[in-house]
């Protein structure tokens, strides 16, 4: 099979799952049901709306180096745009790039990671000051360590996949044991202590895993699959099997050699076809579009978790450094502004959804050169988000305020910066 099935537990899990407790939000719908509802509006943005978002996405892919993407906004006051651009990758012949094509969706993994643990709490098998170290055996140099820090990115742990990177790329299809990624960040040491310093760690997100796995006897599938995708009905999202390195009807995926720690751009490697355990339950999960809306809203909003968790997630904390103070950290995922989600890289894939919870504006896209890494597509989400923050409302309903704290200008500017190996531009026709 391309990808393993999430669905053998469905009747188990509709007997098993705990009760949804409103999150108390506006933008949350009833207790019966974990998903987010913002009144969509029916149809497309106005032509200039469209016009100013495909030119955007254009340019994200062609500063990213990718062969195409996918991406969408939702503004419920105004419209919605969803696309699929360019072919899945380079070679000739190459299937187009449609809403429907699947993808990876990098950090958002880990998102999805941590809102199994958070569902866990809600159903009293953990808790957010649980110690690792209790949990999972036979690893040393865990003490101190609890579930909510390794989601709240302040364990202290490193992450094991900038030093990996490189090999990554010349290794596309090898398997990675979780527990060697695991070994390759604990033995680059602390960073800090835990609680104490903001570290973005995939390895804590790994060792997440395994203390839910061990705590509950059951695989990051089952659970995943009772806990999250059933209820939201993500039917196209799931983590393929670590053999599995097919891409069929998916984004291939490209990035640059590395020497040292600078991409080489003129060696683009062609990583279609790799192992999803490069990121595992980190950033190994592939999913679509309409997928990912509902990850992005549901967790945003606070609507898959019991009202006192659904606090607890988006109770932030600072970033730190050089961080604006707009820039915070909840469970599981970041704040920029009043948007909520993640961004993220793996070997291949570039990714970010966010969205704000009081207005219902969306943004998610998908990228498929890695070597830009999160910055770029981050920005180009912000780009997006910066567009249709400002599309002319529907009759008989209102422009919310969306107060972003970058304008169009300044995120297309840091996408552009952060794009090391762009594809040149195509030369201008003579009289433009």
């Amino acid at each position: 099979m391309a990808a393993r099935t999430w669905r053998m537990r469905r009747l188990i899990a509709a007997a098993l799952a705990p009760v949804f407790v409103i999150a108390g939000l506006a933008s949350c719908t009833s207790s019966e049901s974990p998903a987010a509802d913002f009144d969509q509006v029916e149809g497309a943005f106005d032509d200039s709306v469209v016009e100013q978002l495909d030119a955007t996405l254009a340019e994200a892919v062609r500063l990213s180096g990718s062969s195409g993407a996918v991406a969408g906004v939702w503004a419920p006051w105004a419209g919605s745009w969803a696309v699929g651009t360019g072919t899945v990758d380079f070679a000739d012949g190459a299937a187009r790039v449609t809403t429907d094509t699947r993808f990876q969706l990098a950090d958002g993994t880990g998102e999805l990671t941590c809102a199994v643990m958070l569902r866990l709490v809600d159903a009293g098998v953990v808790k957010l000051d649980d110690r690792v170290s209790e949990m999972v055996k036979g690893i040393p140099g865990l003490e101190g360590i609890t579930l909510e820090q390794l989601c709240r990115n302040r364990s202290g742990l490193a992450d094991y996949y900038a030093p990996l990177r490189a090999h990554f790329v010349k290794n596309p299809e090898r398997i990675w044991p979780a527990n060697e990624l695991l070994a390759s960040g604990l033995a680059a040491g602390r960073k800090g202590d835990p609680g104490t310093i903001w570290v973005e760690s995939r390895t804590g997100i790994l060792l997440l895993t395994a203390a839910l796995e061990e705590k509950t006897g059951r695989t990051w599938s089952d659970l995943a699959e009772q806990y999250v995708l059933d209820p939201l009905e993500l039917e196209g999202t799931s983590l393929p099997a670590p053999t599995d390195v097919s891409y069929a009807g998916a984004l291939g995926g490209y990035a640059a050699s590395y020497s040292g720690a600078e991409p080489a751009c003129d060696a683009i490697v062609d990583v279609s076809r790799r192992s999803s355990s490069i990121g595992g339950t980190a950033s190994g999960a592939r999913t679509t579009l309409a997928d990912a809306k509902a990850i992005s809203e549901s967790f945003a909003t606070g609507a898959m978790f019991q009202e006192g968790t659904a606090r607890d997630v988006w109770t932030l904390t600072p970033l730190g450094g050089d961080a604006p103070g707009w820039q915070a950290q909840g469970i599981g995922a970041q704040q920029f502004g009043p948007l909520r989600g993640v961004a993220g890289e793996s070997t291949g894939a570039l990714s970010a959804m966010f969205t704000d919870p009081e207005t219902g504006l969306t943004v998610i896209l998908a990228l498929n050169n890695s070597t830009g890494g999160e910055v770029l597509v981050r920005e180009a989400a912000f780009a997006l988000a910066s567009i249709a923050s400002k599309a002319s409302p529907e009759e008989g309903r209102d422009l919310p305020l969306v107060e972003l704290p970058w304008s169009l200008e300044q995120a297309t500017q840091r996408m552009t910066d952060a794009a090391p190996c762009p594809i040149p531009a195509e030369p201008a026709e003579a009289g433009e």
